[in-house]
This record gives structure tokens, sequence and C-alpha cells, in this order.
């Protein structure tokens, strides 16, 4: 860098500000108006002429290949009557693929068919995973119990057993306060909901794998619920 003496260090600094606003005022005074362009819609050609097909394919793990086949027309006809999807199982690479047709509105249809066919696959109930076609504020989470604390043998078995309690009923209380539907999967647990409700669940599971009792997960969760409601 120059060296600066000590007479030109004491010197006032030049005021540019008015010139280099009057530049830009300059500048913005010549652009042109925005372009505005019509909304795309699903049924948009390419440039070959043909309509744009888009794919998706959805694994299919090995222990829900046979309630797949026995669900297969609870799936079928939601995708392909409602959504104007085509879908079929391939069963070479043992993937459900669903495509976009000439007759598909819905621009997010596509993606609402395959979270649909994957939460099924994760072991959601077809009548709680239809709620993704229809509602839009609708996710699924998974976690492992060993993201929030690694526990092995007996004690990842008393874990399990803390989650879902006596027949199920602290399963069945989270779901119910929480309005969301849990699947426990060995190790892995899913949640479907909204991502406010996914959240207070979520505390919750991961309060009971710590290790604190089920009394004192009711009681702060129906506080949250309670704070919930009110808002």
């Amino acid at each position: 860098m120059p060296k600066v003496d000590r007479n030109a260090r004491q010197q006032p600094l030049k005021e540019v500000g008015p010139v280099a606003m009057e530049a830009e005022g300059a500048e913005a005074a010549t652009l042109p108006d925005k372009p505005k362009f019509a909304p795309l819609s699903s049924g948009d050609k390419q440039s070959g002429g043909d309509p744009k097909v888009e794919f998706r394919r959805v694994p299919v793990p090995q222990h829900r290949m046979t309630p797949l086949k026995t669900a297969w027309m609870e799936l079928y006809k939601p995708i392909t009557e409602n959504l104007k999807l085509d879908m079929r199982m391939n069963l070479k690479t043992k993937k459900v693929e669903i495509k976009t047709t000439s007759h598909t509105t819905s621009s997010d249809a596509l993606q609402k068919a395959a979270d649909f066919v994957h939460a099924y696959l994760l072991g959601f109930e077809i009548r709680d995973a239809i709620a993704l076609l229809r509602l839009d504020d609708l996710y699924v989470e998974c976690f492992e119990i060993k993201d929030v604390k690694t526990l092995r043998g007996e004690h990842l078995s008393r874990c399990i057993g803390r989650l879902a309690g006596k027949d199920g009923k602290t399963k069945f209380t989270i779901e119910n306060a929480t309005r969301t539907r849990i699947v426990l999967a060995d190790t892995r647990i899913h949640i479907l909901g909204s991502f406010q409700n996914i959240r207070v669940a979520r505390d919750a599971l991961c309060a009971l794998i710590l290790g604190s009792p089920a009394s004192k997960v009711y009681s702060k969760l129906r506080s949250t619920c309670s704070r919930l409601n009110d808002s």
C-alpha cells in the first residue's frame, strides 16, 4: 500500500455521495420494463412437440412386497382416477413407477403420488397416507433411536417398549394429542403430520428415548397442545 503523509491524513474526506446517487438514478431511469410471462401449466410442450413426461420411481423394500400386492388397487385408483397419472410395478427393479400423462392438470400431482406410495411403504395405513393427496401441509419425517441416544441390547428393547407402551397406549396417546400418525419399525420411527405437530410429537418421543417417565411426558404434552390450540 502507498504511504500517506501526516498532512494528507489530516485533510477531510471529499463527499462523493450525491454524484454517485445521480449516476444510479440516471441508470435506473433507462432500464426497460420487466417482461411478463404467462404461468406454466403441466400441459406445456417441449420443443419437439410432445407433452413433457415426468417420472418418479419409488423403491419397494422386500418385506413390503406382499402388503403392496394386497393393497395395490387401493393405491392405484386414487393415483390414476383423481390425479390422472399412470402407475405400474416394475418387478425386475422392484420399484413403483409413476409418470404424468396428457390429462394431468396439477403440477405437483407427481410428487404427491410418490409421497403417498412412499408413506404406505413405510408402514402407514392407506386411510392415513391418502391425506397426503388431499392436504398440502403434511409431511413425513423419519429418524432412528440411535440418532437420539446410543442404546444396545436390552436397553434398546426397553426403549422400544417404552415408546409403544402397554398395548400401544403411549403411542396412541401421542398420536391423538398431536394429531399425527406414528410408525415404530424396529429402531426407526416415522411420523406423519403437519410441521408443527411433527415437532411436538418428536420432542415427546425423544424424551421417552432419553428415559423420561411417561407421566412426565404426558403432562408436558398436555400443556404444549393446549398452548397450540389457544394460538
